[in-house]
C-alpha cells in the first residue's frame, strides 16, 4: 500500500524520521507499506513539493549542510497550508501529515491548526508536537472520528515509549485514575548532574548539543515542557480537558543545586515530578523522593511514568535513555499503526 507523506517541520526529529524510514524500508515492505514523501515545509529552510515523490534523504542532507529546500510552486499564501491541501489531493490509499513543528506553549499554535486542517481534509495525522494534544485533544479527536482518519501522537510524551498505545491497545476495560512520573529528560539530566556536584550550565549545554533540550531551553527549565506533557496525558487518559496553563507548574530555580545535594546527603533524590489524579489539579514540581521510589532511581535522561489503575493497581513504564531516534521511532510506529488499521 502506498502512503504519501507531507512533513510540516523538518528539524532534527523530522530529518531523523526520513532516515529511519529508509533504514526500515525492508520492514515496511514486508508489511505492504511503501512511503513516499511528496511535500516538506519548514519555517527556516523553505518548502518543497513533488506529487511524484521527493528524495527526502537528499533534502535532509541539504539542510544538514546549511542549504534550503526548493520546489514549492509560487502560489502565495501559507506554504504549510499549501502542502496539506496538496496532500489531500493525492490519490495514494494512505495520506499522512507528519507534524513536528516547535511547541508554542502559550497557544499550541500553529501545530493545532495544521492538525485540524489535515483532519478536515481527510488526511491521517501523526505528530510529535505536544501542543495539539495539550490544547485541543477533544476537538481534534472528534474531527478525526468524523473524518474516519487517525490522529496519533505517541511522540508527544516520553519519545518512542508507548504510553498512549499501551492504554489504548492493551488495557481494555481498565480505568486510569491518575499518574505520576518524570517526563522531561533535560531537567532530569540537570538534576542528576547537580546532585553529583556538577554545574547547571554545562549540564544544560550538553542537552542542547544533543538536540534533546527544547529550542527555547526555558521551556524545559521552567517546567513548561513537563506541564504540556502533563496536560496531554491528563486530556487523553483522564478526560481532563485542560491546557498547560491549568497545571500547577514549578520548575528548577536558583536553589535547585543546593536542594539536590542536600536531598542526596539525606539518602533521597530531588526530581521534577509530573502528576495528576481524577478531579484534582495536575502539577509539575520538584519533589524530594525517598531512595526506594522508582522515580528517585531515574538518572540522566531516564524517564518513567506510573499509571494508577482501578483493576491492576500501579503500572510503571520506564525509558532508560531518550534521543532523536526514540522520537523519530514514535512517528514511525504511529505510521505503522495507521497502516494496520487500513
Amino acid at each position: 500500500m502506498l502512503a504519501d507523506l507531507a512533513l510540516i517541520g523538518f528539524g532534527n526529529v523530522g530529518r531523523r524520521f526520513v532516515r529511519l524510514l529508509d533504514e526500515q524500508r525492508d520492514y515496511l515492505w514486508r508489511r505492504d507499506l511503501t512511503c513516499r514523501v511528496i511535500a516538506i515545509s519548514t519555517r527556516r529552510h523553505g518548502a518543497a513539493f513533488n506529487p511524484s515523490g521527493m528524495d527526502a534523504l537528499a533534502a535532509a542532507r541539504r539542510i544538514d549542510d546549511g542549504g534550503a529546500l526548493e520546489g514549492l510552486p509560487s502560489a502565495g499564501g501559507d506554504p504549510n497550508e499549501f502542502v496539506i491541501r496538496a496532500l489531500a489531493h493525492s490519490l495514494a490509499p494512505l495520506r499522512v501529515m507528519i507534524e513536528t513543528t516547535t511547541l508554542d506553549i502559550q497557544t499550541g499554535q500553529p501545530a493545532t491548526d495544521h492538525v485540524r486542517l489535515a483532519l478536515q481534509s481527510g488526511c491521517h495525522v501523526v505528530t510529535a508536537n505536544k501542543g495539539p494534544v495539550a490544547f485541543a485533544y477533544n476537538l481534534l479527536a472528534d474531527l478525526a472520528r468524523a473524518a474516519g482518519v487517525s490522529f496519533l501522537f505517541e511522540g508527544a510524551v516520553m519519545d518512542g515509549i508507548p504510553i498512549f498505545n499501551l492504554v489504548r491497545e492493551t488495557l481494555p476495560g481498565v480505568e486510569i485514575r491518575g499518574f505520576r512520573g518524570v517526563v522531561n529528560s533535560t531537567t532530569n539530566h540537570i538534576l542528576t548532574a547537580l546532585e553529583d556536584g556538577d554545574e547547571f550550565a554545562p549540564a544544560l549545554a550538553e542537552m542542547q548539543a544533543q538536540g534533546i533540550a527544547e529550542a527555547d531551553a526555558s521551556l524545559d527549565v521552567d517546567g513548561w515542557d513537563a506541564a504540556a506533557k502533563t496536560a496531554a496525558l491528563a486530556n487523553v487518559l483522564l478526560d481532563a480537558r485542560i491546557t498547560p496553563r491549568d497545571v500547577d507548574r514549578h520548575g528548577l530555580g536558583s536553589d535547585s543545586a543546593r536542594r539536590a545535594r542536600d536531598a542526596r546527603a539525606r539518602g533521597a533524590r530531588l526530581r521534577l515530578v509530573a502528576s495528576a489524579r481524577q478531579h484534582e489539579r495536575p502539577s509539575v514540581r520538584l519533589e524530594e523522593l525517598p531512595e526506594g521510589d522508582l522515580l528517585a532511581g531515574l538518572r540522566g535522561m531516564s524517564n518513567a511514568l506510573v499509571l494508577e489503575t482501578h483493576l491492576l493497581g500501579d503500572i510503571a513504564i520506564s525509558q532508560m535513555h531518550g534521543g532523536l531516534t526514540h522520537t523519530a521511532y514514535a512517528l514511525f510506529s504511529d505510521l505503522v499503526a495507521i497502516r494496520s488499521r487500513c
